[in-house]
């Protein structure tokens, strides 16, 4: 056989060797690169949550506020209302009685 290459056996095993070591070095477990810390989602989705929730309670809250100063308007109106149909109705009985007594007044005479 004639040696094309005229390697030895030495250069041979050598060469061989530095393959074995290229393909361990490829299964070697590498440093990971490791991502820029990232906000979990979750905790993302539940701030905004939280702050969803907190919104629609102010409104309610807001709401709620907004519909008791209506009620106590109407309340209001309600009570000047039946006070001045009251007082009418006072007024109303009076000049009825004051006209009974100017009656009987006249039929005296």
């Amino acid at each position: 056989m004639r040696d094309l290459k005229k390697n030895s056996f030495n250069d041979r095993a050598a060469t061989s060797l530095e393959a074995k070591k290229a393909l361990l070095a490829k299964m070697k477990v590498k440093p990971t690169v490791t991502a820029p810390v990232v906000p979990d989602r979750a905790a993302i989705k539940a701030a905004e949550l939280a702050e969803l929730r907190a919104k629609r309670e102010a409104e309610r809250t807001e709401k709620r506020r907004i519909a008791a100063e209506a009620d106590a308007l109407r309340a209001e109106v309600e009570a000047f209302d039946n006070e001045t149909r009251e007082l009418e109705t006072r007024a109303a009985q009076k000049a009825a009685r004051d006209a009974r007594y100017a009656a009987r007044k006249q039929r005296r005479k």
